[in-house]
């Protein structure tokens, strides 16, 4: 909702290890994108690091003593305790993965292979990061000691929260393991121990760190802004998904770092983590995080705060744009002052009280609700205190951030290929996508709101050359507004008008006020042969068929 700095938001990048390959995570947001560019940076810890083993000095090198004091010393550090914790509980884990290619919607990737970390946790499940399982066609999983890796399954991902629990079915994997129990949000300057498998060797390892901030931070695998605990620990690629321990129990997930930066890393903190978990056995499913749907503006400005007739001890930010899918559409308005949340006062520079002299924007206090959960929002509205209960849900952009773990959509009719516009298709145009995308494109898809749900954003990508479309290829990246005069709200809406059509000529009008027209039967025909032509299995993605498929039985039992 209020906006953070993207100089900082560049730095940042996920620390998932890569086999051969280096991991490119292309489905990320403008910020993400140019946030990280996944070039991992092998930090020096200046802390504590140790591996399964404690390095003790030679047999002659010490008396009987001088080993029992080395003994207390490596003890008293928390990081040995930390790793006889983590031996039972933290695994090794290994993904073959494939990404869409967007621009050829119809084809994959080629296969990468990467590794992560992961830990059990109580009800036989594996917790790991979002990013290490994403796009995945395999996932193994190899416990500490143990040569043997075990067949792992997804059972539920979040990619907002870079969140993901495993499952394993196999009972051998689960002999002797144990489970971590989670605690609680650590202090500034309390020592937490972070463990995993990183890259640089294949045994387990343990790096000790302290926190040194905890705040909403730019999630770079989910392209979101959660709350997030920055560490000084070294968190490198191997890392993602690992436990960061305090005492006994666990204080966050590693998942990213600060591209260019020594020794800062960042955890999810256990608030995410179980509204992460409650969602999934709840449901049986990730339900995702809540928004209010509101774009908001700080009141620093005391000329800006006497305008909308705020009095002087009144606190709040100023709504300049609703969702319109948000139950706030219908309560609030544009110049409303959103003074305080669930009785939480809200400062003019959009942040709340969190523990001790701490501050936190108060967007972290919206994503800890359940969906349809009911807050309480007291607004200013012309000179007025009004409260509003609003109900709560998690809302979808118009141009979807990212798409993990599903195949895109496309629809093929004369070689003119149409797709649902998406940030991850924009990010087919390189590191630099924001600037080398088309321009048009790229704006709506950051700030353009959807006005009805299921609407989309279709565009016609490109245009398979043949005699049928011969002076059409120039009209390749603009919006699709209509087909045969009819608005189009989706894909599928223009994949039923064109399928559906009865005229002799088929019309699309685009945007910027350009036209295409088709003879219908004829481009039918050219269809077959285009598709043929380029080794395209299919006019139309896997979703669409089966949309197809189920309109013709309804209307065949009709």
């Amino acid at each position: 909702m209020l906006s953070c700095s993207l100089r900082r938001i560049r730095r940042l990048s996920s620390s998932c290890s890569v086999s051969s390959i280096i991991f490119n995570n292309t489905n990320k947001s403008l910020s993400s994108s140019l946030s990280s560019n996944h070039h991992h940076y092998c930090f020096i810890s200046t802390t504590t690091t140790l591996t399964a083993r404690a390095n003790f000095p030679s047999k002659d090198a010490l008396s009987s003593s001088s080993k029992r004091r080395h003994i207390r010393k490596i003890k008293s550090n928390g990081a040995y305790s930390a790793i006889h914790l983590a031996l039972d509980c933290v695994v090794k884990i290994f993904t073959v993965s494939s990404s869409p290619n967007y621009l050829l919607p119809w084809q994959k990737k080629s296969q990468r292979e990467t590794t992560g970390s992961g830990f059990a946790i109580p009800g036989k499940k594996i917790l790991t990061n979002a990013h290490v399982v994403a796009d995945n066609t395999f996932v193994l999983i190899r416990k500490h000691g143990s040569p043997t890796k075990y067949r792992a399954s997804v059972q539920a991902v979040g990619h907002e929260c870079d969140l993901a629990i495993l499952v394993v079915e196999s009972q051998e994997f689960w002999e002797g393991m144990k489970f971590l129990e989670l605690g609680d949000i650590p202090c500034l300057q309390q020592a937490v121990a972070v463990v995993g498998y990183p890259q640089g060797g294949d045994n387990i390892s343990v790096t000790k760190g302290v926190v040194s901030r905890v705040e909403p931070t730019q999630y770079v695998h989910g392209a979101t802004q959660l709350m997030a605990i920055q560490i000084d620990a070294a968190i490198n690629p191997g890392n993602s998904g690992g436990p960061a321990i305090m005492g006994k129990k666990v204080a966050g997930v590693a998942f990213q770092n600060l591209s260019g930066a020594e020794n800062i890393g960042y955890i999810i903190p256990v608030p995410v983590i179980k509204h992460f978990i409650d969602g999934v056995e709840k449901s049986g499913l990730y339900v995702g995080f809540c928004s209010l749907g509101l774009s908001c503006q700080p009141t620093e400005n005391v000329q800006l705060r006497n305008h909308f007739q705020m009095l002087p001890e009144m606190t709040g930010v100023l709504v300049n744009k609703i969702n319109p899918l948000s139950d706030a559409h219908f309560i609030l308005k544009k110049d409303d002052i959103v003074l305080a949340f669930d009785g939480v006062p809200i400062a003019n520079d959009g942040t709340v009280p969190f523990r001790n002299r701490e501050r936190i924007t108060f967007d972290h206090l919206v994503s800890m609700k359940k969906p349809n959960e009911k807050a309480l929002v007291k607004v200013l509205r012309d000179g007025k205190v009004h409260e509003f209960n609003i109900t709560l849900r998690p809302l979808q952009p118009l141009v979807p951030v990212h798409q993990f773990d599903m195949l895109p959509s496309y629809y093929i009719f004369a070689g003119l290929v149409f797709i649902p516009l998406t940030q991850p298709y924009l990010h087919e145009y390189g590191e630099d996508w924001y600037n080398t995308s088309p321009r048009r494109l790229c704006e709506r898809a950051l700030r353009e709101l959807p006005k009805r749900a299921g609407q989309q954003f279709v565009i016609l990508s490109q245009v398979l050359m043949d005699d049928i479309n011969t002076g059409y290829e120039r009209l390749a990246e603009l919006q699709v507004k209509k087909v045969n005069g009819v608005e189009i709200e989706n894909l599928k809406h223009l994949c039923q008008q064109v399928e559906n059509c009865s005229l002799e000529n088929l019309r699309f009008d685009l945007d910027d006020d350009r036209v295409v027209v088709l003879d219908y039967k004829k481009a039918k025909i050219a269809t077959s042969r285009i598709l043929k032509r380029h080794i395209i299995p299919s006019a139309m993605s896997g979703d669409l068929i089966g949309e197809q498929k189920l309109e013709a039985e309804l209307a065949c039992s009709n």
